[in-house]
């Protein structure tokens, strides 16, 4: 895959610049904050039965899941329906004061629901919106996925320079499309976040290496924003949002994350989910065993309460 479709996913970050904007700093930011969230919101029709009986009490701080992705459409003047090129499931906890993200492989090999077929997981955005997406990996995670947020490259290189750029450790020294990143801890803005991300072929973990820069990223954008720093960068951040973000998230829903979900913000663990590669008609898969995805399944739904 060409090094344009490496898509950093940031989504996290925005939710959190949303609520605590809302919470923040007086009448004009909340009507701007307001306008923004209206702009990204986009609703979606599932197919299959949802895993909860009634949706999540936000008011109540019910812990909730999100599916993140991040879309190629937008890159290289690209305008089609895209593929979900990165695809992560992120839990927020109240009462544990926790977030955690789990990042899928977007080769993983699945049963794409509403379509028929099996294939990429990735793929599922591309035959069927955030709608299918949410579907499949509802399905395959054995767990409710109740919101989900899309960003493209061009909304995540804007958002990283919107907050003045982030801090990621890098454990390895490398040099990719003409920036080089020592050893230890690195500051980045947008082009440096996105180059930083497309390292692949040099690691010798190979995409799971350029997963866990994407979480890293990730981490440094929502520790910015929970700063007064991001607070003050807020209409920066909402125009890089605005054209680049897509939520089912009303902004009603917002306002009680900013209420009630503030401070699992503050302590973000990451997971991994690994898988072995295999071919299949000449085309390159992830296969999860058995054991992995029962892993990754119990820590969600311990942290959904499940």
């Amino acid at each position: 895959m060409s090094t344009g479709k490496k898509i950093i996913l940031a989504i996290i970050g925005i939710i959190v610049v949303l609520t605590v904007a809302v919470v923040g700093i007086g009448t004009k930011v909340y009507f701007d904050v307001k306008g923004s969230a209206d702009k990204t919101y986009e609703s979606v029709k599932r197919e299959s039965p949802a895993k909860r009986e009634t949706a999540v009490d936000l008011e109540e701080q019910e812990p909730f899941s999100i599916l993140l992705l991040g879309i190629d459409t937008g890159d290289l003047g690209r305008t089609e329906q895209g593929r979900s090129d990165t695809m992560m499931v992120a839990t927020v906890n109240p009462k544990d004061k926790k977030t955690t993200i789990v990042s899928i492989p977007r080769d993983t090999y699945v049963s794409i629901v509403g379509h028929g077929t099996d294939d990429k997981i990735n793929h599922a955005y591309a035959f069927g919106g955030a709608a299918m997406s949410m579907d499949t990996v509802e399905k395959y995670l054995d767990i409710p996925i109740d919101h989900y947020a899309a960003i493209n490259m061009k909304g995540l290189k804007e958002l990283v320079d919107a907050v003045g750029g982030v801090q990621v450790r890098n454990e390895k020294e490398f040099t990719q499309s003409g920036y080089t990143f020592k050893h230890g801890l690195n500051t980045l803005d947008g082009d440096m976040a996105l180059a930083f991300s497309r390292m692949r072929k040099e690691d010798p973990r190979g995409d799971y290496g350029r997963q866990e820069r994407q979480r890293d990223i990730v981490v440094g954008v929502v520790k910015k924003l929970l700063s007064m720093d991001g607070i003050t960068k807020y209409q920066e951040v909402l125009n890089a949002m605005e054209t680049n973000v897509t939520t089912d998230m009303h902004f009603a829903d917002m306002k009680k994350i900013a209420l009630n979900y503030r401070e699992a913000f503050t302590h973000v663990k990451t997971e991994q989910m690994q898988g072995e590669g295999f071919m299949q008609d000449n085309i390159s898969y992830q296969r999860i065993s058995d054991v992995e995805l029962k892993r990754v399944q119990d820590i969600l739904k311990s942290e959904l309460g499940l």
